[in-house]
C-alpha cells in the first residue's frame, strides 16, 4: 500500500458543495423544459454506492443524448432573460471552440464553471485558456449514435482519435511523458500534422463526425466527447434514452435506467472500492470557492 495522503476536508465540502449546486441547476433547468440529462461516470457511482458524492470526489460529471444537449443549450444561452430557464449569473455555459476564439483547444468537452471559484493560482496556462478553466466546473459529455456496422465503428473511432490527435497541436502544452514510448510516437506524429490545420476547422469536423449516424436508429450509442483513452465506452441506446432517479446528497436527480450495466461499461466492478491511497481529491485541495463573489472574470465567448 502507498502513502496515504492527507487532503483538506473542508476544501473539499466546499467544493462538493459548489458542484452539487450546478448540478441542481441542470435539473432544474431541465425539468422546466422537459429535458434529459444523466448522472455519469464517478457522480453516476456516487449515486449508486453512496447517494452522494464519493467520500474523496470533488467534482460531478452529467451526460446528455446530442438531442438533449442541443435543446439545452438553446434554453441556457436563450438571451430573453428568463430566470426560470437561464444559468444563474454565478455559472457560465463554455462550450469547447471557446477558448481563444476557437483557435485554441482543451478537449471537446462542454462545461459549466463556477465563477465563484478559483482551482489554483494564476499561470501561463490559466492566462493562455482565458481564466475559463481556471474554475471549478462539470463537465457534459455528450451521447452520439455509432453505428451497428463493426467496421464503421471502428472508423468512426478512429477518425475521431485522430482529430483529437491534431486538436491537441493548439493545446497551451502537451505532456509527453505521460504517454508509453510507442503511444509518445503516435501523438508525437498526430500532433506534428495538426499544426498545419485550422484548429476551427478540426472543432466543425470532431461535430459533424459525431453527428453522422444521428438520423438513423441505431442500437448504441457512445460518448463523443470523451477523451480518446475512453473512446470506446458503449451503451445500449435503451440504457441511456430512458431515465430513473437516483438519490444524490438528499436530491432524487436523473440517472440511466440501467445503470448498472452504463457502471460495468465504464469501471468493471465497480462494486470494489478502490486502493486507500487512491482515495483522495483531484483538485479540491487548491480549489478555492468565494461566498462573496469576488472572482467572476469571464463571459468572454
Amino acid at each position: 500500500m502507498g502513502t496515504i495522503k492527507v487532503y483538506n476536508t473542508v476544501r473539499l465540502k466546499e467544493a462538493q458543495d459548489a458542484s452539487l449546486e450546478i448540478l441542481l441547476e441542470v435539473d432544474r433547468i431541465c425539468r422546466a423544459n422537459g429535458i434529459k440529462y444523466l448522472m455519469d461516470a464517478g457522480t453516476l457511482l456516487g449515486a449508486v454506492r453512496h447517494k452522494g458524492f464519493i467520500p474523496w470526489d470533488d467534482d460531478v460529471d452529467i451526460a446528455m443524448t446530442r438531442e438533449n444537449f442541443d435543446r439545452f443549450f438553446k434554453v441556457v444561452r436563450d438571451d430573453t432573460g428568463n430566470a426560470q430557464d437561464g444559468l444563474p449569473d454565478t455559472m457560465q455555459l463554455v462550450m469547447p471552440d471557446e477558448y481563444r476564439g476557437g483557435e485554441a483547444f482543451y478537449d471537446f468537452t462542454p462545461r459549466i464553471i463556477y465563477l465563484n471559484s478559483r482551482r489554483r493560482a494564476e499561470t501561463p496556462e490559466t492566462e493562455f485558456y482565458e481564466g475559463k478553466l481556471n474554475h471549478l466546473w462539470v463537465d457534459i459529455f455528450i451521447l452520439d449514435n455509432i453505428p451497428d456496422n463493426g467496421i464503421a465503428d471502428a472508423w468512426t473511432r478512429f477518425r475521431q482519435k485522430m482529430i483529437y490527435g491534431y486538436a491537441m497541436s493548439h493545446r497551451f502544452q502537451l505532456d509527453m511523458d505521460k504517454y508509453s514510448p510507442s503511444d509518445r510516437r503516435k501523438v508525437g506524429m498526430l500532433v506534428r500534422r495538426g499544426k498545419n490545420k485550422d484548429m476551427k476547422e478540426l472543432f466543425r469536423e470532431q461535430e459533424k463526425l459525431s453527428r453522422k449516424y444521428n438520423d438513423r436508429r441505431t442500437g448504441r450509442m457512445y460518448y463523443s466527447n470523451y477523451q480518446p483513452d475512453y473512446m470506446q465506452d458503449t451503451v445500449e441506446r435503451e440504457w441511456s434514452e430512458q431515465t430513473t432517479e437516483l438519490e444524490f446528497e438528499g436530491h432524487m436527480l436523473m440517472a440511466p435506467a440501467e445503470y448498472d450495466k452504463v457502471l460495468r461499461v465504464i469501471y468493471g466492478d465497480y462494486t470494489v472500492l478502490p486502493p486507500e491511497d487512491q482515495r483522495v481529491p483531484s483538485h479540491s485541495d487548491e480549489i478555492e470557492v468565494y461566498k462573496d463573489g469576488r472572482p467572476q472574470e469571464p463571459i468572454v465567448r
